[in-house]
């Protein structure tokens, strides 16, 4: 099994006879608050896989310093089940007991706005899940929370290293709602996006892309590639761009050993979960290449999710991720002295889980 000092607390396997529903809740620590993370819709989901997941969210809340312990969850079927509103209504009706007080949904893979509105009502509060749509006080995700804290961390980094934001150059893998958002709010401090990929390929400009005309593009073409006057290349292409920031920010893994040594950007800000393995971040950060961690900068997502519990607005989200994110990141950079970011986050974030179980129990944890 995979307990330690940390948790998990809760692992819940749940299911309903009549809709045949199966989920899995799991709840990792709750020391600094109830336990935040998103429902997963995929038919092939595991105990083990939710877990590594809600690990990921503890650090992830706890480095963010929002009052929120971490958890995630999964309900076994594919996303485009004709059935899923009845089986997210009998996971939200199993879960009733731990959920907000222990448990708080939010989306995640097939799960979006209207599933969390089905669990709101289904348990009878609004602080049952975040990222409902916002005539239910909502604030979902596509205000840009995440690419607004990407941006955000890009812009300490480049602070760090010395770049001016103005005109620095930046390749995003991924044009979805974290990879529009980051360009977005990066392109309006000035900073030059010379590439962006997506499942077609990659587009690629010198001189620079224009937001406002490649979201046209995007819709109109179905794909990035269709910018005008663009290169275009293979989507893996973008890895080798020469440029200031390389930005992952759609799968895992895209950065491996196989192409790690044609990264030639001098700093990488990792907007999606896991777009490298550990290992090959320390070599890349051996080579002098400044890697700001996944759980720092993309927590703007969860830190979104707080102002929603809380009943904030949307311009008091905006303050909290702009506030949190940019002395967050300040302070990894500091701890880590050079060395490795990911540790020196990882070091923070357990520093204040176990600080805040030993408040709680007024013992001294063995770890």
């Amino acid at each position: 099994m995979f307990e330690d000092a940390i948790g998990p607390e809760v692992v819940m396997n749940v299911y309903d006879p009549i809709t045949k529903m199966q989920g899995v809740v799991v709840v990792d620590n709750t020391a600094l608050g109830p336990g935040k993370g998103g429902i997963r819709m995929v038919p092939d989901i595991t105990v083990e896989e939710v877990f590594g997941l809600a690990r990921a969210m503890t650090w992830k809340n706890a480095l963010a310093g929002i009052p929120f312990g971490g958890a995630k969850s999964g309900i076994k079927a594919h996303g485009t089940n004709h059935h899923k509103h009845e089986l997210v209504k009998a996971f939200a009706e199993k879960i009733k007991p731990i959920v907000p007080e222990i448990y708080i949904p939010g989306p995640d893979m097939n799960m979006g706005e209207r599933e969390m509105a089905i669990i709101a009502n289904t348990i009878g509060t609004p602080k049952a899940a975040t990222g409902k749509p916002a005539d239910m006080g909502g604030l979902p995700h596509e205000l840009g929370s995440t690419g607004f804290g990407v941006a955000l961390a890009t812009e300490v980094a480049l602070e760090h290293a010395r770049i001016p934001i103005e005109g620095a150059t930046v390749a995003i893998e991924g044009f979805g709602n974290v990879g529009t958002f980051t360009m977005k709010f990066l392109t309006e401090k000035g900073a030059k996006v010379i590439a962006v990929s997506d499942s077609k390929g990659t587009a690629y400009l010198e001189s620079g892309l224009d937001y406002q005309r490649l979201m046209q593009v995007k819709k109109e073409k179905g794909s990035v590639i269709a910018y005008p006057g663009a290169t275009v290349l293979e989507a893996s292409q973008l890895f080798s761009l020469k440029c200031d920031v390389l930005i992952p920010g759609a799968r895992p893994n895209v950065i491996h050993v196989g192409n790690a040594h044609h990264v030639k950007a001098r700093i990488i800000v990792e907007a999606a979960n896991i777009p490298m393995k550990p290992e090959v971040e320390h070599e890349l950060a051996k080579k002098g290449i400044l890697i700001i961690p996944d759980f720092v900068a993309n927590a703007g997502g969860v830190i979104s999710s707080y102002v929603e519990y809380i009943g904030g607005s949307e311009k008091e989200m905006f303050a909290m991720v702009r506030d949190k994110i940019t002395s967050n990141t300040r302070l990894v950079i500091e701890r880590a002295r050079g060395g490795n970011l990911r540790e020196a986050a990882l070091e923070i974030a357990e520093e204040r889980v176990i600080e805040a179980m030993e408040k709680k129990c007024n013992c001294k944890l063995k770890r």
